[in-house]
């Protein structure tokens, strides 16, 4: 296991480090848009959400937010380093879209909250019980997108934000079927029929913000 471990890491990295090489990158002058530096930091989160001292699965709000931004904002990044330019405004705002993200990782939690509450980890679900983790589960997920069609509603992008609200109206129809009547039996279920309009709501923000000059201003609230 060790073994392939490293030959994982290390295989990765070289990749990457290749990549950059590929598309110009200039990492001493620019080292926010390296795709080096990206799977640098998503190498050490990923040790720091297993090992200690740590151990960032061991507490639900942490772990969950570590998978959600595994999920959303690291993969974005990369791409936005790849094939564009990484800013740090679009870092904000995939970090602050990550906490659909944390709802989603959430969702994982309810069948081992047995497990989990036996080996002491704080997940969410052992700390708020199924009712109240399920709860937050959904809201995490529905006012970060809506958040989201807000904020390109805002800034002038007013017909994806049209699409990326609708795209949450049948995430909630899901929720009222499955995750809110029993997450615990229903957790594949809602899961199938929700996560691709969540998706597709992530490509939309993305389109949008391309459309947008590939960069975004948060508006003043001055």
């Amino acid at each position: 296991v060790i073994g392939q471990i490293w030959i994982l890491l290390l295989g990765g990295l070289g990749m990457a480090a290749l990549m950059d090489i590929w598309a110009g990158h200039d990492i001493i002058a620019n080292p926010l848009n390296s795709i080096l530096a990206i799977a640098i930091f998503g190498s050490i989160v990923s040790y720091l959400y297993s090992a200690p001292p740590f151990k960032l699965k061991a507490e639900g709000w942490r772990g969950c937010f570590a998978l959600g931004a595994s999920y959303i904002a690291l993969p974005w990044w990369c791409g936005m380093a790849m094939f564009g330019e990484l800013t740090p405004s679009v870092v904000v705002l995939t970090s602050i879209y990550s906490f659909a993200g944390l709802g989603i990782a959430i969702v994982n939690d309810f069948k081992s909250i047995e497990g989990d509450r036996e080996l002491g980890l704080k997940s969410l679900p052992v700390e708020f019980g199924v009712d109240g983790a399920k709860y937050i589960c959904a809201t995490l997920i529905d006012v970060t997108q809506l958040s989201g069609a807000a904020f390109l509603y805002v800034i002038g992008e007013q017909t994806y934000a049209y699409i990326l609200a609708g795209l949450v109206l049948p995430q909630i129809a899901a929720q009222f079927a499955y995750l809110l009547k029993d997450p615990i039996e229903y957790d594949v279920k809602y899961q199938a029929t929700a996560q691709p309009f969540l998706v597709l709501g992530i490509l939309v923000l993305a389109l949008a913000v391309a459309h947008h000059g590939g960069n975004v201003e948060f508006p003043s609230l001055a």
